[in-house]
C-alpha cells in the first residue's frame, strides 16, 4: 500500500465517518478583520462541531521581525515565541489549513516573511541529506488545504498566470517541505460577491471543517 493509501484508510472509520484529525489553522490575511479570517472562523466551527483537534494562529496577532536578513541560517535560536509556537503546532498536525488574500500575484509579504523566517534548516529541511540535489524534507507525513481569496477569476488563474500561486505555494514551499498533497479553494471574485455568495463560500469552507480535509 502506498501512504497515500494507508492515510486514506485511517481517516475514515468503518462506519464511514471521518476519524478525528490534527489540525493546524493559521489564518494569513495581515489584518485583524477580513473574508479571510470569517473562513478561518467557518472551518474552525466546522473542524470543531465534527471533533476534530485544532490549534489557530492569526497572521495579524504573531509577533516577529519578517525581515530573514535581520537573522539569516546561521542566527542563534533565531524564532521568537510565536514562531516557535506555530513550528511546534505544525509538527503536531497532521493537516495544515491556510487562508490567504491574493495581493499582485503573490501572497502578502508578512505571510511569505513568515515563511521565510520560520522554515528553517533542521526544522524543516535538512540541507546535509539531499537526494537528486534537493535537502531531506522534514515534514512529511502532512496535508495542506489552501483557502485563497482573490479578485481574480479561477479561469484567468489557470489561462493567464498558469496557477503561479499554486505552484509557489504546492512545490516550492509546502511541497519542499514534505508537505503534500496541497489542495486550493479557489473564492473569487471577491470585489463583485454578493452576500449570498459570501455565504456559499463560508457554507463551503465549514463543510471543509467538518470533513478536516
Amino acid at each position: 500500500w502506498s501512504n497515500l493509501s494507508y492515510m486514506k484508510m485511517t481517516t475514515v472509520n468503518f462506519k464511514g465517518r471521518t476519524m478525528p484529525k490534527k489540525i493546524m489553522l493559521l489564518n494569513g490575511h495581515p489584518a485583524e478583520t477580513s473574508l479571510n479570517a470569517a473562513l478561518a472562523d467557518a472551518y474552525q466551527s466546522g473542524a470543531r462541531a465534527a471533533g476534530h483537534d485544532l490549534r489557530r494562529h492569526d497572521l495579524h496577532a504573531l509577533s516577529f521581525n519578517d525581515d530573514f536578513a535581520a537573522f539569516g541560517y546561521g542566527a542563534e535560536d533565531p524564532l521568537e515565541p510565536d514562531l516557535k509556537a506555530l513550528m511546534q503546532d505544525l509538527a503536531w498536525s497532521d493537516h495544515l489549513v491556510l487562508t490567504t488574500p491574493l495581493w499582485w500575484g503573490g501572497m502578502p509579504a508578512r505571510l511569505k516573511g513568515l515563511f521565510d523566517r520560520a522554515f528553517l534548516p533542521g526544522n524543516s529541511f535538512d540541507p546535509r541529506n539531499k537526494r537528486m540535489g534537493l535537502p531531506r524534507p522534514l515534514l512529511t507525513g502532512r496535508t495542506a488545504r489552501v483557502l485563497m481569496t482573490a479578485d481574480t477569476p479561477a479561469w484567468a488563474m489557470r489561462a493567464v498566470y498558469g496557477r503561479a500561486i499554486q505552484k509557489q505555494m504546492s512545490r516550492q514551499i509546502l511541497g519542499f517541505v514534505g508537505i503534500k498533497p496541497t489542495r486550493f479553494s479557489h473564492f473569487a471574485p471577491v470585489e463583485l460577491a454578493t452576500d449570498a455568495t459570501i455565504a456559499g463560500w463560508v457554507a463551503k469552507v465549514s463543510a471543509l471543517g467538518r470533513n478536516g480535509t
